[in-house]
């Protein structure tokens, strides 16, 4: 492969500022609190923090919607206080990359306030029309909201409260483009952008199709990766970051895209971004909607990561991630977050950093941290699940217990929940009254429990980090999947010429027999990393939730 870029080594760890640390006991997290764990984040051995907003904004969506992007919201601090995290993170060798949300603003932002006036410029900085189509938000109800003031439409893709932009006004493009620049000369260190494939749209957007029982049409086929999105994004290239790539991190979040599509998005040589989020395997136990909660499938797991493991080995790279902001908690959802909730979390662990990409952990991953217990519609606070809880109710007539059972598994609220500093009532988050309540079981899932302990999950993904840094063939080695058809193997090998890396993880709370021909060439390898404290298996039997890699 080509000279490796420094991000193709690192881990990401993504902070959501308003659960993370709270410096003044308002219950909402800030960027004080932030400079204040980031020994935590020094001592687990991680790269680069990726922020999610922290600009001034209304607070519909939790700060994607955006109403000032040269600032920071009070609720988080000063810029000064931004300033003072990106100096104290980098002297930790720590780079800092902001969230980019330019698919829309919020809108109180000034640039739509005036839009609203059908004879200003700016009108067609965003989506205006007389009459609507069929398009749906993805929080539910239509995509296009009446506008009194002008007598018109406007298409917000997601809240009512966060119109989208119009990216075919050049206007509009390079305005984007001063800001960005603006927060790489003040020392940022790359963007991940919020749904970047969504900028491209459609100019007649046309009516999408409507399913037996849909109110309105899917359309994402049309918006998603459109017509002059790799344009969009080279061009952004060419007036952001040409001269500055090998500082910086791109990455895009792309709902569906294709694995042909993220090779063009992330060659290297097409100069638009470094790597995507793809939604594949976060969407295997779904069905017609995320709501729609589905058993899990390993085997369609395994066949999806192979998929696209081979599909960007030659060209481009993936991004890694089981959790964000906008997922529930993975060991909640695919693993045992009961009796084997620490041997699960690392297995899952183990499984997705020795594969070929970089690896994103989202605040509280390492500590195993789990879903909510909600137990009714006032314990929700994400605009996604309230809006989908009152359509589905009142709307469609689904049943309240129903829609609630499904909002426990995949609401985005189990991951926002406080970080989990320590067993004090708080869980050492805030002095005051947290703006989301915490989990109950912060008492034994906490930071403090285990960061001197060798036996605990962050030490288990300090190991994990520790030996990205240090072991090429997670960079190098070629991936292939053994067992695809096992229900509860995984297990694949990282292969570089005479040397190579296998990982077998037994997805299963029940002791594994490992087949003979995933072990077979291996009886001389070396143990690298278990997740069982004491000696590891010998590879040939797994215990429950044992996660083993061996070198040779």
């Amino acid at each position: 492969m080509s000279t490796p870029r420094w991000w193709q080594r690192a881990t990401v760890y993504q902070i959501y500022p308003r659960s993370f640390a709270d410096s003044n006991g308002d219950g909402i997290g800030d960027l004080r609190g932030i400079i204040g764990r980031l020994d935590h984040l020094s001592a687990l051995g991680v790269d680069v923090v990726w922020l999610s907003p922290v600009y001034p904004s209304p607070q519909d969506d939790n700060g994607y919607d955006i109403s000032d992007y040269y600032d920071v919201d009070p609720v988080f601090g000063t810029l000064a206080d931004f300033d003072e995290l990106l100096a104290q993170a980098h002297a930790r060798d720590i780079r800092v990359v902001l969230d980019l949300v330019v698919n829309h603003t919020s809108d109180e932002h000034p640039w739509f306030v005036e839009s609203r006036d059908p004879a200003s410029p700016k009108h067609d900085w965003y989506w205006w029309r007389s009459q609507p189509n069929n398009w749906g938000s993805r929080f539910s109800g239509p995509a296009w909201e009446k506008d009194e003031r002008s007598g018109e439409y406007y298409l917000h893709l997601f809240s009512r409260k966060q119109p989208d932009l119009n990216w075919e006004n050049p206007e509009l493009r390079r305005e984007i483009h001063r800001m960005m620049r603006w927060w790489l000369d003040r020392g940022v260190d790359g963007f991940r952008m919020d749904v970047i494939n969504f900028i491209a749209k459609p100019v007649s957007l046309p009516d999408a199709p409507l399913a037996d029982g849909d109110l309105y049409g899917d359309a994402e086929s049309l918006y998603a990766n459109g017509p002059r999105l790799h344009e969009f994004l080279q061009e952004m290239h060419r007036e952001v970051f040409a001269g500055r790539e090998d500082r910086l991190l791109t990455v895009g979040e792309t709902p569906g895209t294709s694995v042909e599509e993220a090779q063009l998005l992330t060659d290297p040589a097409r100069r638009e971004l470094d790597m995507v989020f793809q939604f594949d395997h976060v969407e295997l136990d779904q069905g017609h909607d995320k709501w729609d909660v589905r058993p899990f499938d390993l085997v369609a797991l395994k066949r999806t990561l192979a998929r696209w493991q081979t599909g960007l080995a030659e060209r481009g790279w993936n991004s890694l991630y089981w959790n964000n902001h906008d997922q529930p908690r993975i060991v909640s959802r695919w693993g045992d977050d009961g009796e084997f909730r620490t041997l699960s979390a690392k297995a899952l662990a183990t499984v997705l950093h020795l594969h070929r990409g970089t690896p994103y952990v989202y605040q509280g991953e390492e500590l195993g941290m789990t879903n909510m217990p909600f137990t009714s519609i006032e314990d929700f606070a994400d605009i996604q699940s309230v809006n989908h809880y009152r359509e589905a109710t009142s709307v469609r007539g689904q049943s309240p217990s129903a829609v609630l059972a499904a909002l426990r598994l995949r609401s985005r609220d189990n991951g926002r929940t406080p970080m989990q500093w320590d067993a004090s009532p708080h869980a050492g988050f805030t002095s005051g009254t947290p703006w989301l309540r915490v989990n109950p079981n912060h008492a034994t899932v906490n930071a403090s429990s285990q960061v001197d302990d060798p036996a605990s999950v962050f030490s288990h993904y300090r190991a994990l980090i520790a030996l990205r840094h240090s072991e090429p063939l997670v960079l190098t080695g070629r991936y292939s999947l053994l067992e695809p058809d096992h229900p509860a193997l995984f297990a694949f090998t990282r292969l570089d010429g005479d040397h190579g890396l296998l990982v077998l993880a037994n997805w299963s709370g029940a002791p594994l027999d490992v087949p003979a021909a995933a072990v077979s060439g291996w009886a001389d390898a070396s143990l690298v990393l278990g997740n069982y404290p004491g000696p590891a298996s010998a590879g040939d039997r797994l215990r429950p939730w044992e996660a083993v890699v061996f070198r040779r």
